[in-house]
């Protein structure tokens, strides 16, 4: 697998280290309190855009014409890293971020597998999400709320809907030319997986933002059932597309996440892999799932400690209007995952 850099939108909101590299100054000294937006201002898109490693030359095109669009997208970033960790958070690879990796989230992003697939299917539901938003929230120039008017049905009946509604339809085009242009730069199996998830990312999109009576589906959740039924695919033997690797298996792999290594256990700490392992994590002694503590601890066992915790309890209401509450101690025990033992 070549070393190119994928996560190009959490790049751009890392445009900060860049800037600071250049000038000298140690990244984590500037990185919090300046914005994107000033950095485009002081040195401009094109120069903005040219320090971005991994781009491809059309991505670095898109960039310069739109720096707005980068700097919402950047802005989106830490929104779909944190909808991913939320997702994992009772799984032994929890979607851990490496502060100093430019990649985000390591060497498990170089292994073909479903955690790659959930990853670039979520970032790119991202991407989507955050254009989408803007363009409806009058940020960007380029394009604006979507104006359209019409009829819709659900399980209340008919309704009209129109307006100013999100623009949905720009941030796919967009998404789509943007995230795509670095993988089409490229012929091989993972680029082409890299392409389906992505596309299954922004189809999650626009199958949960549509005119509706009620309240938006959660993405995160629906790509999250998609990661647990991912398709396992090999290259076909002219190399132009993937077949389903259980002959078995019926059905179509159309809107479905797609991978092409197993992922390791993620038990130890393998830097290779990019596995973080497990020890020290925090399990759940009477949870038989994904994060109970023989799931979570690999079977090398859990410590637990005493821990006082402090909760509101005794409430009552008070006319008016207030909500009157104790502080009431207690202590809980928290289970942790044991280290391997190395053989003496």
């Amino acid at each position: 697998m070549c070393n190119r850099t994928v996560f190009w939108h959490l790049q751009i909101f890392r445009i900060h280290v860049q800037k600071a590299l250049i000038m000298g100054v140690k990244p984590y000294c500037v990185f919090i309190p300046l914005t994107l937006s000033q950095y485009i201002g002081a040195l401009g898109a094109r120069v903005i855009c040219s320090h971005i490693p991994g781009l491809v030359n059309k991505q670095r095109q898109l960039c310069q014409r739109h720096p707005d669009l980068m700097q919402s997208i950047g802005a989106g970033a830490k929104e779909w890293i944190k909808e991913c960790q939320h997702q994992f958070r009772h799984h032994r690879w929890n979607c851990s971020t490496l502060d100093r990796d430019h990649s985000v989230f390591g060497r498990v992003m170089h292994r073909s597998s479903r955690e790659a697939a959930f990853v670039y299917a979520i970032s790119s539901a991202g991407v989507v999400y955050a254009i989408t938003r803007a363009c409806s929230q009058g940020e960007l120039k380029i394009c604006g709320c979507d104006e359209r008017r019409g009829q819709a049905t659900d399980d209340r009946g008919t309704f009209d809907w129109g307006g100013c509604s999100d623009n949905i339809y720009y941030g796919v085009r967009f998404a789509k030319a943007f995230i795509d242009a670095q993988e089409k730069s490229v012929r091989d199996a993972r680029a082409l997986m890299n392409r389906i998830n992505n596309r299954c990312g922004r189809m999650a999109v626009k199958r949960f933002m549509k005119p509706e009576c009620k309240c938006h589906g959660q993405t995160g959740d629906y790509l999250y059932k998609k990661y647990n039924s991912a398709v396992e695919v090999i290259m076909n033997q002219d190399g132009t597309g993937f077949k389903v690797a259980d002959r078995d298996f019926r059905g179509s792999t159309k809107n479905e996440l797609v991978y092409v290594e197993n992922s390791p256990d993620y038990c130890l700490m393998d830097r290779a892999a990019g596995s973080l392992g497990t020890a020290g994590r925090v399990c759940n002694k009477s949870s038989r799932g994904t994060d109970g503590c023989e799931v979570m601890c690999c079977g090398r066992g859990y410590d637990t400690m005493p821990v006082k915790r402090v909760t509101k309890c005794e409430c009552k209401f008070k006319w008016c209007c207030a909500v009157e509450c104790k502080d009431c101690e207690d202590e809980v025990d928290i289970h942790t995952c044991k280290p391997h033992k190395r053989p003496y």
